[in-house]
């Protein structure tokens, strides 16, 4: 059974542990990463239009509960197609991914030094492979985008 809605309205705020590009002046720095609620992340939705897309589209099944849970925030937000719900959402996941969730793996070759003259090491794990192919793929989608007859 749900809670009723002024309990729900004295809860404590979720807060999602990524930066959201859908919602980029909520951000703030709490603790161990940075973090922006979800009621924020709403009244984004509410608030600004949507960032241009790629002209391919990719198709997705969804669960059932999941499914079910992108209706009702999209019947809560009708300014906002699931479509858009769901671009905005995996957008907030692969930023996670680049940013917090692979793991740092020290190379040997120092590359900078901190503020207290120690040494920081390449990165030779996951990150940095993952950054320079989201780059490539990145120029080639804007080179695609170009060369679309307007």
């Amino acid at each position: 059974m749900l809670p009723p809605a002024a309990a729900l309205s004295q809860a404590a705020p979720l807060r999602a542990g990524f930066p959201l590009e859908c919602a980029p002046g909520l951000v703030r720095r709490a603790g161990s990463g940075l973090q922006v609620s979800f009621k924020e992340l709403l009244d984004s939705w509410r608030e600004r239009a949507a960032a241009p897309r790629t002209a391919r589209t990719y198709a997705v099944r969804l669960p059932l509960d999941d499914a079910a849970r992108l209706a009702a925030l999209a019947e809560m937000f009708p300014g906002r197609a699931p479509e858009q719900l769901i671009t905005e959402l995996l957008g907030a996941a692969l930023k996670e991914i680049a940013a917090a969730a692979m793991p740092y793996i020290a190379g040997k070759r120092v590359i900078a030094t901190d503020e207290q003259g120690d040494p920081l090491y390449e990165d030779i794990g996951p990150t940095p492979r993952f950054m320079e192919l989201s780059r490539k793929h990145r120029r080639k989608l804007d080179a695609k985008a170009k060369k679309k007859p307007r």
